[in-house]
């Protein structure tokens, strides 16, 4: 089986596994985890706008209660995977950040897709949800994937490095939207996208309304380039961009909750 780059090492030592559950207990107590050296999972930029600088939303945020949305087995059936790659014209060689990668269901595919000259980062703020994905990606010898950990407010993504950030049913659990997309904006190259697939439901139902996801991008500093209905109940894609200046995080006015 090939090897994930440089970032899965030989399985831990018993004084690594201590210390890993030790930070992990810190973590619980409110404290911003810092994975163990050896466990192939990073944080791959510094920590970017505090939460605590942008306003809070106006509309419920919807708790983190799986790391799969639906089964794989149906979603490919229903083409989802196929039509948003199509729709987005992931090629070879691109680099895309899978954020909020979860059970890895893009990730995967995204990898076979940009090919061995292309890059996957797939981010997550659940340090379980990534150790479980590091064996998985094992398993099926995807050299070009990267594994990295984000916070609710920052995906700490490196500057520059992606052409594409896929947000995947998981923008309506962002707690701090301002924030996160704010600290995205980095992170994508000129010219670059972020695609975003949700359920048209309110965000209390894990679904995020398109007029409130165009209000909260706008006011961050993105402009929306497509919007695509997805089929069998896999929901929408909607497409933004960078646009302009991004505005300073105190001037961001929070979008009116929907009625």
């Amino acid at each position: 089986m090939r090897r994930i780059a440089t970032l899965l090492p030989p399985a831990p030592s018993n004084a690594t596994r201590r210390l890993a559950a030790a930070v992990l207990l810190l973590g619980a107590c409110g404290q911003t985890r810092t994975p163990a050296p050896d466990d192939g999972i990073a944080m791959l930029a510094p920590a970017g706008a505090p939460a605590r600088d942008f306003p809070a939303p106006s509309r419920p945020v919807a708790g983190v209660v799986t790391d799969t949305w639906s089964s794989e087995e149906s979603r490919d059936r229903a083409g989802e995977a196929d039509t948003v790659m199509a729709l987005l014209d992931v090629r070879p060689g691109m680099r895309v950040a899978d954020v909020g990668a979860g059970s890895g269901y893009y990730t995967v595919r995204l990898s076979r897709r940009v090919g061995p000259a292309g890059q996957v980062v797939a981010q997550d703020i659940v340090p379980e949800y990534l150790r479980k994905l590091r064996g998985r990606v094992r398993r099926e010898g995807l050299s070009n994937v990267t594994l990295t950990l984000g916070e609710p407010h920052d995906p700490r993504l490196a500057p520059a490095s992606v052409d594409l950030v896929m947000l995947v049913h998981m923008y309506h659990e962002v707690e701090q939207p301002y924030a996160f997309l704010h600290n995205l904006r980095p992170a994508v190259r000129p010219g670059g996208r972020v695609a975003v697939v949700d359920l048209d439901r309110p965000t209390a139902r894990h679904g995020t309304p398109p007029g409130l996801l165009r209000c909260e991008l706008a006011a961050a500093g993105y402009r929306q380039t497509a919007m695509h209905t997805l089929p069998e109940g896999s929901g929408y894609l909607a497409v933004f961009t960078p646009a302009g200046d991004a505005p300073q995080p105190r001037a961001i006015r929070a979008c009116p909750a929907p009625r």
